[in-house]
């Protein structure tokens, strides 16, 4: 959806005026420039072309359909949101975007906080769900167009990561613009020196390779949706220099290496999608179409049943507290991964 509030916090990507609804479209104030809304969200993205250009507008990473609809949040991705819901602690009132929202699953899951939610990401690929109750908006994260000082509190999910030390730069600095002072910004990232606690991540990561070599699951999405990872952050010591660059101090960081997190979701889940996608198959899956359609049809269908709750339901909600293990254990031992809470100077308002 597109509610009238939006046009409130929005401005030209542009020229930076503000932007008038008007049916089916939009438009500038200042430049004029006609903006689409009848998809659902708010196509706001800048005239000017970036040579640096992310993975993620490639149809090939969205051919597993994981997009197209909401299921409950379980696994690493309800380590992620429950992390951001006890760092940000979101209230009624609160104006909040997503920086790099990808389907808007995590307005999704948090629009029962109260708050006002925003998404913006680059790439089109919305669940059903996201666009029929979220606020979306189309744009890069380099040049937003939104207003200054629009927000109070921010999140970014495994998104920095994409991206270029210039274009992180340029990222960091846009969310500090539209944040308020005080206002925050947890981010889900990683740097690139790992601590001795990785040791496990890396031999559960070379288990998983030796069981796609004998056929039992298949990893080739995942490293699909890994290829364009540029890693900008050296350290943590890299990335208190980063946040001060772009107007932010570190207020809060915990660490997260997901032993067995690796474990559940790169080994167990992988085989338990290979087997669901081989019995979905109507056919012989010896063409990549043939079986990334497979794939398709098993999370559809998988993603349904978690939705009813039941047996399937209930196991995933047992891996994913055993997963939280991995945020208890090892959250205080400097990793690469982590989760942060990025403060912008000034009074909270």
């Amino acid at each position: 959806m597109t509610s009238p509030g939006l046009f409130a916090l929005v401005q030209c990507p542009d020229c930076g005026s503000g932007i008038t609804a008007s049916g089916d479209s939009s438009s500038c104030g200042g430049c004029g420039r006609v903006f689409a809304t009848s998809a659902g969200y708010l196509d706001l993205r800048p005239t000017q072309t970036f040579t640096e250009q992310t993975k993620y507008l490639d149809e090939a990473l969205h051919t597993d359909a994981r997009h197209e609809t909401v299921a409950p949040p379980l696994l690493g991705s309800k380590i992620r949101n429950d992390m951001l819901r006890q760092f940000l602690q979101l209230r009624p009132g609160d104006r909040v975007l997503d920086l790099g929202c990808g389907s808007g699953r995590t307005l999704a899951w948090n629009a029962a906080s109260g708050a006002a939610l925003t998404g913006i990401d680059i790439a089109p690929f919305f669940a059903r769900e996201a666009v029929a109750d979220c606020d979306l908006v189309l744009g890069d994260l380099r040049r937003l167009p939104l207003r200054n000082d629009a927000f109070g509190k921010a999140w970014s999910l495994d998104v920095l990561e994409h991206l270029s030390k210039p274009a992180l730069l340029e990222m960091l600095k846009e969310a500090n613009r539209i944040l308020a002072p005080g206002g925050a910004l947890f981010v889900y990232t990683h740097v690139r020196k790992n601590g001795w606690i990785a040791i496990g991540v890396r031999l559960v990561n070379r288990l998983a390779r030796v069981l796609e070599r004998v056929g039992l699951l298949d990893l080739r999405q995942e490293r699909l949706r890994k290829s364009d990872h540029l890693n900008p952050l050296v350290d943590h010591d890299d990335l208190a220099r980063v946040a001060a660059e772009c107007g932010f101090s570190i207020e809060r960081i915990t660490y997260y290496t997901p032993v067995i997190g690796s474990f559940v979701e790169n080994i167990l889940a992988r085989i338990a999608e290979r087997f669901l996608a081989r019995r979905s198959s109507t056919g012989p899956a010896d063409t990549p179409e043939a079986q990334a359609e497979a794939v398709r049809r098993a999370r559809t269908s998988a993603q349904a049943r978690v939705r009813k709750g039941g047996f399937t339901y209930g196991v995933l909600v047992v891996f994913s507290a055993l997963m939280k293990l991995d945020v208890v254990l090892f959250g205080r031992l400097r990793s690469g991964p982590f989760f942060a809470l990025l403060r912008k100077p000034g009074a909270a308002s």
